[in-house]
C-alpha cells in the first residue's frame, strides 16, 4: 500500500455497467481509487460470490473486494460477513494480515462506526452527523481528524444510475495501515447507506 504514503486525500469511484443500468440487477462493485490530486493509485473489484446471495439480499450480502494496483497485484482486501444489524467489514494486507476492522454502533439518529486496530482496540470512530448525511467525521475523544464525504456525481449520474464517488480526507502523516482502513471503511458505508436506496 505503498501509493498511501504521504498523500492526504482519495477519491474512491464506483464504476457501474450499463447492463446493470439497464435491468437494475446488482452485479459485483467495480471501483477505481486515485489520489486528491487525480493520480490513479488502485482498482477495487469486489470478488466472485453467490448470484443468490446477490439477488435476495442486494446491499446488505456478504462480499470480498479485492484492493488491487495497477499491475494486479492484490495490495488489501476488505471483507464483510452477513449480518442484520451492527455491520462489519474487516481490513487484512496482501499477506491475509489483519490490519483492523469497522463496524457500525447502535444509535437511534447518529449513524456511528467504531474503526479498530488489528488488536481489536477501538482507535477512531466515524460519526455522521444529523444534519449532513453524505458525511462520516473521524474522530476520536480528542477531536476531529477528517472525513468521508460522499460527493454529488451530476444529474445525469445521479439519476441513471446508482455509482457513489467518495472523497476521504485524513492527515497525511499518518501510517498507510491506518490510511487502508479509512479505504476499506469507504466500501462498507457504500453498501449500507448508499447501495440501493440512497440513505438509510
Amino acid at each position: 500500500m505503498e501509493g498511501l504514503s504521504s498523500i492526504s486525500g482519495l477519491v474512491v469511484s464506483q464504476q457501474k455497467e450499463w447492463g446493470e443500468i439497464v435491468t437494475g440487477f446488482e452485479t459485483r462493485n467495480k471501483y477505481a481509487v486515485s489520489d486528491d490530486s487525480g493520480r490513479g493509485l488502485y482498482l477495487a473489484a469486489e470478488e466472485a460470490g453467490s448470484t443468490l446471495l446477490r439477488w435476495f439480499l442486494k446491499a446488505s450480502r456478504p462480499f470480498t473486494i479485492a484492493v488491487l494496483t495497477e499491475d494486479g497485484r492484490v495490495a488489501l482486501r476488505v471483507t464483510r460477513p452477513f449480518r442484520f444489524y451492527f455491520h462489519r467489514a474487516e481490513v487484512a494486507d496482501s499477506q491475509g494480515v489483519p490490519l483492523g476492522a469497522i463496524e457500525r454502533r447502535f444509535s437511534i439518529l447518529r449513524r456511528i462506526y467504531s474503526v479498530f486496530d488489528s488488536t481489536g482496540q477501538e482507535i477512531y470512530r466515524l460519526f455522521g452527523p444529523l444534519l449532513h448525511p453524505w458525511t462520516f467525521e473521524i474522530r476520536d475523544d480528542r477531536g476531529e481528524y477528517g472525513k468521508i464525504t460522499k460527493k454529488w456525481s451530476g444529474l445525469l449520474k445521479e439519476g441513471f444510475t446508482d455509482a457513489d464517488n467518495f472523497g476521504v480526507m485524513f492527515p497525511a502523516d499518518w501510517t498507510v495501515k491506518l490510511k487502508a482502513l479509512f479505504l476499506g471503511a469507504v466500501f462498507l458505508i457504500d453498501f449500507v447507506h448508499f447501495e440501493n436506496t440512497g440513505d438509510n
